[in-house]
């Protein structure tokens, strides 16, 4: 009988009470990485060329999360900028030894500086200042290390909330990723909120192509009202934004019913808190969940470049990245780095897994279709489809099997779209008809990417 009564009494434990479950501690940190403008030009990022910044409208910054199960720990970190090559993240690593795994991620911020180099002055120019790069990745440090001294015992809640509305996916067939992801951390003892991070699926552009202001664009109003609103810091990270996650041309209306202006910060004010309110949704049916111990996975792989506008990115320097030799495999015993670009090549780049506790992650390197994840592949392909023979590529969410998970995109590097082999559609006859390609080819490295990535993500996770 005594027994049974102990077992019973465990079953309505708190998760991080329970024997086998290591106390789980959490820190929360952010550090201004804006640009000082004046001395030198500062180039917006996310549309098109020479688009030179004129204000600071509110900062760019880095946010990190760290969590310790009491033996290891982890920085969770993410930026307000359209994304960082693995080279900055390889750097960020070096500065933050004695972490079981760092991950940093952007949220693809379409109003801040070029961090990637592909929109200077021209198209052969590179838009990046290396001074700038430096700063966001030394923030990037600054963050962990601060979140890491940060830390306090905490237990954790998950909830989710879902809102087709809240996006507009401009390219066919139609497929949207509308579930926001929010885990919050409470003191065990006190029970005050000790931070939110807060994971959503959408482009930060709702100012779109003409603002010179530098602005963190929605996200910065998403962190502010969750912030004022649970009284806490708030770390905001990407998830899938591919297929095209947007805001433009989506309906948004102010609290008058009155609709908003593409390119205003009215819209992004409007939008990012309607998300903050997604995310007070999430948080108002969150329950608790166990996230030690940690289980770190990750896979280093080459990714062929088939897209001749990046090779020629190459050529002229605007893309700053090592190149490496491109046998047809994507896991080499090693990575042979090459100038060579008139012979085939590839970047390399990282996929990851994450188990914390209940909660698994996946860590997507760049901006992957919703269709990838979600197990939406068209089937059968259109006609028109340029591979439309091609197998579906395994489901990202399909080969998480635990009871919560969650996506983290532009995850340790931007490789740009990942789009499934099978909806591939560069040459005419175009698919549905239409007598233009949709937009997202000219920004993938090309159609083997999403194949490769899914079937290496598969096998990451089946690894024992």
């Amino acid at each position: 009988m005594a027994r049974l009564i102990l077992l019973s009494l465990a079953l309505f434990l708190p998760p991080t009470s329970r024997a086998g479950a290591a106390e789980l501690s959490v820190g929360f940190a952010e550090v201004d990485v804006t640009p000082e403008l004046g001395k030198k030009p500062v180039f917006l990022a996310g549309f098109g060329q020479d688009r030179r910044a004129t204000k600071v409208h509110d900062p760019i910054t880095a946010r990190a999360v760290v969590l310790g199960d009491g033996t290891d720990r982890i920085a969770l970190v993410s930026v307000d900028v359209v994304g960082l090559f693995n080279t900055s993240v390889e750097r960020v690593r070096k500065n933050l030894p004695g972490f079981k795994y760092v991950l940093v991620s952007a949220t693809h911020n379409h109003e801040g500086p070029d961090t990637l180099g592909l929109w200077g002055a021209s198209p052969i120019q590179s838009g990046v200042d290396p001074d700038y790069l430096k700063k966001v990745e030394d923030g990037c440090v600054a963050a962990a290390r601060a979140a890491d001294a940060a830390r306090k015992p905490a237990v954790a809640r998950i909830g989710t909330a879902s809102d087709p509305d809240l996006i507009r996916d401009t390219r066919l067939p139609v497929v949207k990723h509308d579930e926001l992801v929010a885990v919050q951390f409470r003191d065990p003892k006190t029970d005050a909120v000790l931070g939110i991070l807060v994971q959503w699926n959408c482009h930060p552009e709702v100012l779109d192509s003409k603002n010179t202001e530098i602005t963190a664009d929605f996200v910065h109003y998403t962190v502010k009202h969750l912030r004022a609103v649970q009284k806490c810091p708030v770390a905001y990270f990407t998830g899938t934004v591919g297929g095209l996650m947007t805001t433009i041309r989506l309906p948004v209306k102010d609290e008058d019913g009155k609709d908003l202006r593409d390119g205003t910060f009215e819209k992004a004010e409007r939008y990012g808190r309607l998300v903050g309110m997604l995310g007070e949704k999430a948080i108002a049916t969150a329950t608790p969940v166990t996230l030690t111990p940690f289980d770190v996975r990750t896979q280093e792989i080459l990714l062929p470049i088939d897209n001749n506008i990046y090779r020629l990115a190459w050529q002229f320097g605007t893309l700053s990245r090592p190149a490496y030799v491109w046998d047809g495999n994507p896991t080499p015993k090693q990575f042979a780095p090459t100038k060579d670009i008139a012979k085939p090549i590839a970047v390399k780049t990282e996929v990851g897994y994450l188990k914390l506790g209940d909660l698994e992650v996946a860590v997507i390197p760049g901006e992957i279709y919703p269709e990838l994840v979600l197990g939406k592949v068209q089937d059968p392909a259109d006609p028109g489809a340029d591979f439309p023979d091609a197998p579906a590529e395994p489901a990202v969410y399909a080969q998480l099997k635990g009871k919560h998970r969650m996506l983290i995109g532009l995850g340790n590097d931007e490789l740009g779209y990942i789009i499934p082999k099978r909806q591939w559609d560069e040459k005419p006859p175009f698919c549905y008809g239409l007598k233009k390609p949709q937009y997202g080819e000219m920004n993938s490295l090309g159609p083997e990417t999403a194949p490769i990535l899914c079937r290496v993500f598969r096998d990451l996770v089946s690894r024992k």
